[in-house]
């Protein structure tokens, strides 16, 4: 299996899965930063059989305090979520959204950090099935029980790896800011109280590593992408953006092309709430 392969699936091979009457488990994960919940929009039209997953109630932990607006949750919750969702052990998982890959890479990265290695990200989301041609179905889906097991329980030191603060701020890896150019330069801050982006981090807007179709960029053109910005594949890589939602964009994208890059979970919501952290502005 090539590495790309074990990060993606495209609408045509998961319609065969489905017209073979071997379909993986499903799950719809949309989510964006003005319309978090996505269940309406589900409701509406989905991939058969795909059951709905809140990005902000069941990909991330809002008990959790001074870790981000999005903190990861714990491996327990998740496997009783995954478990709802009629998640089995071993059995393949694809996830998907209809915003820019934001919330299916969120899932992937959760799952996967909890020790979940058979999840595949639709290639282009929504729209890549509706362009192939594929029917929705509407009204929600209440699948059988899962059985899956979830090996770790601590997500910030599960399967895939983390930053902490003090990691990020270190210089211990090529630091991808993966949110706007404008947000990274300063020049405006929609959502956080504080402008501006990390010392020493390299702007990769997660859009950057998308095809205009929203299907994830070829190893070719996600390679000049890096090198246009100077940033070096080999070197050892961190991603972080606004709460930990679309750095994963960038994340699931390297992984795609064979590198892995650590995530800073609480991104720029958790290091701008410490007034001691040094802020930087501008181009980089």
């Amino acid at each position: 299996m090539e590495t790309r392969d074990r990060v993606l699936i495209t609408a045509t091979e998961l319609a065969d899965l489905i017209e073979a009457d071997d379909p993986p488990t499903i799950l719809d994960v949309r989510w964006r930063i003005d319309e978090p919940d996505g269940r309406a929009a589900y409701l509406d039209g989905h991939l058969p059989g795909a059951v709905y997953v809140s990005l902000d109630d069941d990909l991330s932990d809002h008990t959790v305090t001074g870790r981000g607006r999005h903190p990861l949750p714990s491996g327990r919750s998740l496997q009783a979520a995954a478990r709802r969702w009629g998640v089995q052990q071993d059995a393949l998982v694809v996830v998907y959204d209809d915003w820019n890959r934001a919330g299916s890479a969120r899932a992937w990265w959760v799952l996967t950090a909890a020790g979940l290695a058979n999840v595949r990200i639709l290639d282009g989301g929504l729209g890549a099935w509706r362009a192939a041609g594929r029917g929705l179905e509407t009204g929600g889906v209440t699948p059988a029980a899962g059985n899956v097991v979830v090996p770790h329980n601590d997500l910030y030191a599960g399967a895939r790896p983390t930053l902490t603060a003090e990691q990020a701020g270190a210089g211990v890896v090529t630091l991808l800011d993966a949110r706007a150019p404008e947000r990274y330069r300063g020049d405006t801050e929609p959502v956080d109280a504080v402008a501006g982006h990390i010392p020493g981090a390299r702007n990769l807007p997660s859009g950057s590593v998308l095809a205009a179709d929203g299907t994830f960029l070829g190893d070719y053109a996600l390679a000049q992408q890096l090198s246009d910005r100077g940033i070096d594949r080999d070197a050892p890589l961190g991603a972080y953006c606004g709460s930990g939602v679309t750095a994963t964009i960038a994340v699931a994208a390297l992984a795609a092309m064979g590198c892995e890059a650590a995530l800073y979970p609480g991104s720029w919501s958790e290091w701008s709430s410490d007034p001691t952290h040094p802020v930087a502005r501008g181009a980089e």
